[in-house]
Formats: C-alpha cells, sequence, structure tokens
C-alpha cells in the first residue's frame, strides 16, 4: 500500500497549530461562558468605537462675516464658556498691565568712575602733548554726572513708555512709583548722548580733534538707568490675565441661534462653537452608560432574531449567526469610524464648495457588512445587518438621519440587487450596483437638503457614491474567504471550489480507489437530482457524495467496487471484514478533520451509512462461532449518528441505490424500480431516517427522481449490426454488459441487500473474475 500521502503541507500544518495554542486559554471555558465573553468583548469594542464629540448634530464650518445656510437651534441647555472672547479679554488685559521698570541711581556714579580709571590712558591717547589738569577731569565727571542724573530709558522701550508704567528702584525694592506718561518726565538715551556731546563741543581750551576724542570716549558711558524688568511684568500680566473671569454662554433648549441666511457675527459665532465644541465632557459618565445600555440593548435584539430563525434557514448554528453578524458590525463600524474622520481631516484643507464632509463621507463602504453576511448566510439576516450599520452610522456621522437613511439605501441594495454567489465576480457586480445607487441617492439627499447643486458638486456626489460602492466590494470581498473558514459557511462558490479534481485528496481517491471514486461521482449526479426534486441544496449534495467515502483510501482493495476479481475479505474473519468495512468511516471522519473539509461536508462521511448493522457479517459470524460462543451485534455495526439533514438522508439514499444498481446484470427500468422501493423501505424501516426532517411525500419524491436517474444512466445499449459480433454460446440469463461490468445478479432478489438497505457483496465469496 505505500506510505499513506501527505494531504498537508508544512504552512498549513504550522497555522493549525499556531491558532491551536491561541484558542487554547478559552478552552477552559464552557461554551456558554465563552460564548458571553465573546459578547461583552464584541459589546465593549463597539461602545469604543462609537464614542463621538459629535453632540450638537452637525459639524458645519462657519466664519465671521459668512451666511448661515439653515437654522441653528441648541439641541439642550449649555452652559459654556466662550473661549475666544475670554482669550480676547485676556489679550486686553495683558495689554492694561502697567510694565515694570527698574531705576538705578548709581548708574552714572559707576560711568564716573570708570572714566577716572581709565583718564591717564584716555588722555594718552586724544592729547599726548596737552597739559591736562585735574580740573580738566573734574569738568568731565561733572557732565556725566549732571546727564546721567536724570531718568534714561533706552531707545527701544520707547513704545512701552506711552502708558503708566511701575517705577521700581533698585536700591529700594520696596518702593514702587507709578509713573504717568513717562516719556514726558524721562530722557531717551539717544538725547542724553547728543547731550553729552553738545556740552563737550561748547568745552574751552580744547581742539576740534580732542572734542571729537572725548565724545567718542564718554558717549557710551551715558547708559540707561531705566530698565524694563521682563520677568515682573510677565508675571504682572499673567496674573492680571488670570483674575479676569471666563465670558460663560448660556443657551437653552430650541433656543434659535440663527435662521438661514443671516450673516454670521461674533456673537452667533461664538454660540456656535460652542454648541459644537459641547461635547460629552460634563456627561461623560452617564453619555457612555447611556452608549453602553444602546449597543447591549441593538445586540440582543440582533440575538434573538438570530435565535428564532427556523434552524432549517441557517446553514450555520444559532451562535455562529449572532457571531458572523456581530463581528461584521463591528468591523463595518470602523470603517465608518475611519470614513468619517477621514472627512473630517480632508474638509478641513479644502476650499469651498469641496469643505462639505458630507459629501466625502458618501465614499464611505456602509453595504460591505450587509453583503458579507448575504452572501454567506441569508437575505434576512443581512437586512438586520443593514439596520443596525444604519443605526450606527446614524449614530458616528455629524448629519445623522441623512447618513443614515443613505446607509441604509446603499445596504438595500447590496442585499437584493444581486443572486445566489455562485462565482467571485458576484461581489465585483454588487459593487458596481451599489456605486451607481449610492450616486443617485447622493445627489438626490443634497437636493434635498436644499443645498445649491453645482456642476462641481454633482461629479464629487456621484464620485464618492461610486467609490463607495467600489469599496463595498474590495471589503466585502476581502472578508468572504476569512469568514467562510472561520464560522464554517459553505457558499457555492466554496462548494465548486471543493469539486477540483486536482485537490490531493480527490487526486489520491481517482488513483487508489478509481472504483470509489466513480462511484462517488454517480451517487453525487443521484443526489442532486434528488436535491433539486425535494428543494434541498443540490450542489451541497453533490460535492458531499465526492467525499463521502474518502475513508476508502486507507484500504481500497476492501471495498468490491475496487476488486480486480479476488475478494480478500474471503480470507478474514467476520468480525475482522467488519471492522475494515466500518472504519472507512472513522477514518475518512479523522482525514476530513486533518484536511480542513468544512464540517457540512465531514458529515455527510459518518451519517451516509448512519447506524445500519452489517447484516451479511454479521451473520456469517454467527454461523461460523462455535458452540456458546456469542457474537456482538455491535461490533458490526457503523458508528452513526443518522442522518441528521435532508442532503445527509438524501446521500444514503442515493449511495444504496447506486451500489445496488451498478450490481444488476439487466438494470432496465423495472428492476431499478424494484431495487430502489426495497432499499427505500428497508431504510425507512431500520429507522436511519428518524432524525432528519424528511416527509413522506419526500421521501416518495426523492425515490421517484433516483429511479429516473438510474433508468438514465443505465439505459439499454443499441446494437449496432456489423460492429456486435454474434455470442459464440447461448448467454446465460441477464447477463447484460457483463463483460465491461463483470456482475452476475440478473434479478433484484438476488443483490446482497440488508434489513438496512445496504448492499453488501463483500461478504459473499466468489471466484476470481465472478462477483
Amino acid at each position: 500500500m505505500g506510505l499513506r500521502p501527505r494531504f498537508k503541507t508544512p504552512f498549513t500544518q504550522a497555522r493549525d497549530k499556531l491558532l491551536a495554542y491561541a484558542v487554547r486559554p478559552f478552552l477552559v471555558f464552557q461554551p456558554r461562558t465563552r460564548f458571553l465573553i465573546g459578547c461583552a468583548i464584541l459589546v465593549t469594542l463597539t461602545t469604543l468605537l462609537l464614542i463621538t464629540d459629535y453632540s450638537s448634530g452637525f459639524n458645519e464650518n462657519y466664519k465671521e462675516g459668512e451666511v448661515l445656510a439653515r437654522d441653528i437651534v441648541a439641541p439642550a441647555d449649555i452652559s459654556a464658556v466662550d473661549e475666544a472672547e475670554t482669550e480676547r479679554r485676556k489679550t486686553l488685559a495683558r495689554e492694561a498691565t502697567r510694565p515694570v521698570f527698574n531705576f538705578d541711581s548709581s548708574r552714572a556714579e559707576t560711568s564716573v568712575q570708570s572714566l577716572r580709571a581709565d583718564w591717564d590712558d584716555l588722555t594718552d591717547q586724544i592729547a599726548p602733548d596737552k597739559n591736562v589738569t585735574e580740573a580738566d577731569l573734574d569738568r568731565l565727571a561733572s557732565i556725566i554726572r549732571e546727564v546721567g542724573a536724570g531718568y534714561i530709558y533706552d531707545d527701544n522701550e520707547a513704545e512701552r513708555l506711552k502708558q503708566e508704567i511701575v517705577l521700581v528702584d533698585v536700591r529700594n525694592p520696596a518702593s514702587e512709583m507709578i509713573v504717568p506718561a513717562p516719556r514726558t518726565r524721562m530722557v531717551s538715551l539717544s538725547a542724553a548722548r547728543q547731550n553729552v556731546e553738545l556740552r563737550i563741543v561748547n568745552l574751552p581750551g580744547w581742539s576740534a580733534e580732542e572734542k571729537n576724542a572725548l565724545i567718542a570716549a564718554l558717549k557710551p558711558l551715558i547708559r540707561p538707568n531705566v530698565v524694563l524688568d521682563q520677568p515682573n511684568t510677565a508675571a504682572a500680566r499673567e496674573a492680571e490675565a488670570n483674575a479676569v473671569k471666563p465670558v460663560v454662554i448660556s443657551l437653552k433648549r430650541n433656543q434659535v441661534i440663527g435662521r438661514e441666511g443671516d450673516t454670521i457675527t461674533q456673537n452667533i459665532l461664538s454660540q456656535i462653537n460652542a454648541i459644537k465644541n459641547t461635547g460629552h465632557d460634563s456627561r461623560r459618565w452617564p453619555y457612555l452608560f447611556g452608549l453602553l445600555v444602546v449597543v447591549i440593548a441593538v445586540y440582543w435584539a440582533a440575538w434573538k432574531f438570530a435565535e428564532h430563525r427556523r434552524s432549517s434557514a441557517l446553514s450555520i448554528s444559532k451562535q455562529k449567526a449572532f457571531a458572523l453578524v456581530g463581528s461584521a458590525i463591528l468591523v463595518e463600524t470602523a470603517l465608518m469610524k475611519v470614513g468619517f474622520t477621514f472627512g473630517d481631516s480632508v474638509t478641513a484643507r479644502m476650499q469651498a464648495p469641496l469643505n462639505d464632509p458630507v459629501l466625502w463621507n458618501f465614499a464611505i463602504p456602509f453595504a460591505a457588512a450587509s453583503l458579507l453576511v448575504a452572501m454567506l448566510v441569508d437575505t434576512q439576516l443581512a437586512f438586520l445587518t443593514a439596520m443596525i450599520t444604519a443605526l450606527f452610522a446614524g449614530m458616528l456621522a455629524p448629519s445623522g438621519m441623512q447618513q443614515a437613511l443613505f446607509a441604509m439605501v446603499s445596504c438595500s441594495v447590496a442585499i437584493y440587487g444581486i443572486g445566489r454567489y455562485r462565482e467571485r465576480q458576484s461581489v465585483t457586480l454588487a459593487g458596481l450596483l451599489v456605486g451607481a445607487l449610492n450616486a443617485v441617492m447622493a445627489v438626490a439627499l443634497i437636493a434635498y437638503s436644499g443645498e445649491p447643486i453645482t456642476f462641481k458638486i454633482f461629479l464629487m456626489a456621484v464620485g464618492c457614491g461610486i467609490a463607495g460602492g467600489l469599496l463595498t466590494a474590495v471589503f466585502a470581498a476581502g472578508g468572504l474567504p476569512i469568514n467562510e473558514s472561520l464560522f464554517g459557511i459553505l457558499t457555492d462558490v466554496k462548494l465548486l471550489e471543493l469539486s477540483n479534481a486536482d485537490l490531493p485528496v480527490l487526486g489520491q481517491l481517482a488513483l487508489r480507489a478509481p472504483g470509489t471514486n466513480q462511484h462517488s461521482h454517480a451517487v453525487g449526479q443521484l443526489a442532486e437530482d434528488a436535491s433539486r426534486a425535494v428543494g434541498a441544496n443540490p450542489l451541497l449534495a453533490r460535492i458531499g457524495a465526492l467525499y463521502h467515502d474518502i475513508g476508502k483510501l486507507a484500504a481500497p482493495e476492501y471495498f468490491v467496487e475496487n476488486q480486480q476479481g479476488d475478494n480478500p475479505h474471503d480470507r478474514l474473519r467476520p468480525n475482522q471484514s467488519a471492522k475494515i468495512i466500518t472504519s472507512h468511516v472513522t477514518y475518512g471522519a479523522r482525514l476530513a478533520k486533518e484536511i480542513g473539509l468544512p464540517q457540512k461536508i465531514a458529515d455527510f462521511i459518518p451519517q451516509h451509512h448512519g447506524t445500519r448493522t452489517l447484516h451479511y457479517f454479521l451473520r456469517k459470524a454467527e454461523a461460523q462461532a462455535k458452540p456458546g460462543e456469542t457474537v456482538d451485534e455491535a461490533d458490526f455495526r457503523y458508528p452513526g449518528p443518522k442522518p441528521q439533514f435532508k442532503e445527509a438522508a438524501i446521500m444514503m439514499l442515493a449511495d444504496s441505490c447506486e451500489a445496488a444498481a451498478r450490481s444488476l446484470a439487466r438494470p432496465d427500468p423495472e428492476n431499478i424500480r424494484a431495487i430502489v422501493v426495497k432499499i427505500v423501505d428497508a431504510i425507512i424501516s431500520d429507522g436511519q431516517l428518524d432524525q432528519c426532517d424528511v416527509t413522506l411525500q419526500e421521501l416518495t419524491t426523492i425515490r421517484e427522481a433516483v429511479i429516473s436517474a438510474l433508468t438514465a444512466i443505465y439505459h439499454a445499449r443499441i446494437d449496432y449490426p456489423g460492429f456486435n459480433p454474434p455470442p459464440t454460446g447461448p448467454l446465460p440469463a441477464g447477463d447484460l454488459d457483463s463483460e465491461e461490468r463483470g456482475i452476475s445478479y440478473s434479478k433484484p432478489s438476488e443483490v446482497p441487500i440488508s434489513r438496512g438497505g445496504e448492499v453488501e457483496d463483500e461478504a459473499l465469496p466468489r471466484k476470481v473474475g465472478n462477483r
């Protein structure tokens, strides 16, 4: 038999191990506890995403002098600080604060001491041949004292001295003096130095060159003695600014701030900003509590809707259905949050008319979650998703009702605008359809709001609407394969992908068990026809048939359809043969889990045999038993369970009927009908269909569909004269097509059908080349 083939790549094995390790901590909890933890996480994340500062219901950006586009009414009682007016008053207070100047009366004497210290060097430079006396020095020192004795300020401080100042004597800091009109009482530095220059020019006994040298030497000695005290001035101004009380704007609910067409004044602008900036800071905890209760109520309603849906209407359990809807809404809410934030940031940099965030919000893919649920489950759950999406869009959007209406229409088009999801391009077609309707709705909402529709606004609205549809297709297509695997949902596209003959397990089945492979395809055709007749899922039945016998890969030669003559069961004890036959179910289930086969497909493997007994092997074991030896019937029974859904029941019937019809030497309509009726009655009598929702009327329809399909498959061949050589001897009765098919059951009554309706010709001994 060789080594067992590998059906998983190393990457897939590593991925599965990583996922198993990630979910291991949650497996310690009971399923109900895990469900509640998931709900808590879902509610918490959704609440955090829905937190917004849009308490006013609008986010227009107005400037003073513009015209109001609509009536502005206070949505609630608002008491807010007018930040602009308060800051303006603080600025005025700072500007009105008296600057603080320091006065140093010793500055002139310090300059005189500097002159005396440098006198000898100075006279050597300016008048080396002149007989300079002490009287000359005293005369110059007197000039510096007289000029420097006044209040001298730097010319750069002239502007500050136009107002009253506080003058502080540095030699007595405790004494402060308020000086009004200081420029009239003080001298600028340039004027003081000009005074020095003038007095030196009038000195007798000095030449012009010597006087110029003296002027150059003495003018720098005249320095300001009134200097701005910047730290104390800044502190005084901030103290005055902090003393200004905040300007409070008080608005009452429904108070009209301005009407459409009014020119925006500073007062109106302040009130509008108060409404916009109110937010929820003043009522943070009540707001969060209310939002949390709203989200819990919405998800509770979604859960009750999923819970009371008919189980047959859902391809997944109610817990998985709710998890799918909840996760789709959560991701959609995140997309809307990002979209609204992006729209606000873009409009802040735009000029009119592109600075309206409503235009940019038309590009948000509101319908992505609804389209995803519609293609994965059904339209009713998708419409529930659409309603919740529209509700959350209204809570997030600055123009709540308008965006909620747009989102509702967009989602409805996505849900009801496409047919079944049978090919990947269905997502693209749905996106294009959503984009087209989005464009129409965008223009309609702009017209409804009363805004003028210019050519630029029209193009912008249409472009954003189409972009929203395309983004809907992108996000829905990206989420489809993830959610198909995560929730085990079988879409038609997923089923069609599973029918690919190049898949490893199907390829191995065709290579190692060609008879079983042929049998699976034939059963798939029967099951598909029967499912279509009773309104079941024909594609699910056909794909389930391709995999229902993959367990026979473990030992294909032990099953009659793969044998070439010799029957290996002739050399085995009956209990060994029974173990090999029934193990193809348990091995098939393990193999399905290993290759990641969807659970719905994997369910066909054990359910198509149910709990039937290998009747002929059991009787063979009882016949071979020694006196007093007891044969346990459980050793000869399939593990089950019985068919749990309609397609599995059809599979059980089709599997047994195809095997029986293939065993007939003359599969004419009468024989096929007889064998099918016998098998159906046996399966019903054995109670194998007690656990699935198949009615007697549906069983009759299934039986007739199987008979018609088998009759079409095994119709008699037409004889072509000259090409069909006559037989050399008499044909045994009922030997039609026996050469090609190796079959020897000429009558339906000869086919070994157990009480459970199974064909068990593996149990019958035969010669090589004969059944």
